[in-house]
């Protein structure tokens, strides 16, 4: 896989050999076995695979690529590099300024850009018709398009689908920049209807199966369906992709689902089906899939707790803190900075949407053991912060060169 030139201050000391010793020694990516850290009073555990992925890698370089190159003149960044908060204040603090916030509301007005200006597309890529608004300003587009290749496989996949005359399913977040990417660029293909889970898919199979009146589902999918779309025409055959950040299970679940929906409505069998559901496959991203198979190999060791680490609007994050709240106590943090000491966490509730503050977090026992990961867009220094703050905790603890000694023995 291609090396990317990555800023040293992402890089840690700590967690970045880790991550190499392990891929030199499972190349096939077949041993999902946590990397165990042990400094005696505290036990670590770290999922095999975490951390940046190639399409956080390759936007980070293009963005600081455009940087070097572009002294003196104003850069810009549709919205959001990628959801890490690291990231995006580095960039600012280099001068990048963002058009828009992350759910697409204008900061800086169209008519204020130039055809002298740089702007960087984000990872998650953007709409056709944010492409037509910038080409249209004279600016050039391509030069710093850092949109990841596995979403931009999505696109091709529902523009497949759409020229056999099937309608797109989309399973995303409707408010996430990537879905309302994919969304644009597969109605330009195909009628296309945004689901965000498994309650919305179930939803929509009522007018599949014509148990809800048409008319009705212009109100209960408003802004989550294409212009012109017609229930009674559009839903008779379809496929799904996805957002390519969500959970492979959720995904797959809402395809069968809607495939089995479709079977019982036609009195399909396995060699008709393809005439009413498309079969898409997984649009997940490998990084996707890899971190959330991490993720439930870590969760198969007893711990009395686990940290992910990542920005709180980060699709693939939030899913792993899911999959980590179901198993134990789990504390969804930014950064270091948010174990404010070994009494006290300050986190993020997916529930709330706010962070609280959790008292006496680390349970007072002579050996605690602590599941760690983070999410794909998290830089390696910020696992790193938050390791050895946790570390400090424990004045017993054995020195950071002691246990990686063991650990790449």
């Amino acid at each position: 896989m291609k090396s990317f030139n990555i800023p040293r201050h992402y890089r840690s000391a700590v967690i970045t050999p880790i991550k190499e010793f392990r891929r030199k020694r499972d190349k096939l990516k077949r041993d999902f076995t946590p990397t165990e850290l042990d400094f005696g009073p505290v036990r670590v555990l770290i999922a095999r695979h975490f951390g940046f992925c190639y399409g956080v890698e390759n936007a980070v370089e293009i963005a600081y690529r455009a940087i070097a190159e572009n002294e003196g003149r104003r850069l810009f960044l549709l919205s959001e590099m990628i959801h890490n908060p690291d990231v995006n204040a580095d960039l600012i603090s280099r001068g990048v300024r963002f058009l828009m916030d992350t759910h697409g509301k204008q900061l800086i007005p169209w008519e204020e850009l130039t055809a002298d200006d740089v702007v960087i597309i984000p990872a998650f890529g953007t709409t056709l018709e944010t492409y037509a608004r910038l080409q249209a300003i004279g600016l050039d587009i391509e030069k710093y398009d850092t949109t990841c290749p596995f979403v931009e496989k999505v696109w091709n996949k529902a523009s497949q689908i759409g020229n056999k005359q099937y309608s797109v399913v989309v399973h995303g977040k409707p408010s996430h920049e990537e879905t309302r990417a994919t969304f644009s660029h597969s109605k330009e293909a195909a009628p296309t209807v945004v689901v965000k889970d498994m309650k919305q898919a179930q939803h929509l199979a009522k007018f599949i199966t014509g148990a809800l009146p048409a008319q009705q589902f212009y109100t209960d999918f408003a802004g989550q369906y294409s212009e012109g779309f017609d229930p009674s025409a559009d839903l008779k055959r379809i496929g799904v992709v996805n957002q390519t950040t969500m959970l492979a299970s959720d995904t797959q679940g809402i395809a069968d689902y809607l495939k089995g929906v479709m079977i019982d409505t036609y009195q399909l069998t396995p060699d008709t089906v393809d005439e009413h559901f498309a079969n898409t496959r997984d649009t997940l991203c490998y990084a996707t899939n890899d971190n959330q198979d991490a993720t439930y190999a870590l969760l198969g060791y007893p711990a009395d707790f686990a940290i992910v680490a990542g920005g709180y609007n980060s699709s693939n994050t939030s899913h792993i803190v899911e999959l980590c709240e179901a198993k134990l106590p789990t504390y969804f943090i930014e950064s270091d900075q948010k174990m404010l000491s070994a009494d006290l966490i300050r986190h993020y509730d997916l529930h709330t949407k706010q962070e609280i503050v959790t008292e006496a977090f680390i349970p007072e026992q002579e050996q605690v053991t602590v599941l760690l990961t983070c999410g794909a867009s998290c830089p390696d220094a910020v696992v790193e912060g938050i390791l050895m703050r946790l570390v400090s905790f424990f004045p017993a603890a054995r020195p950071i060169e002691e246990v990686m000694e063991k650990v790449t023995d």
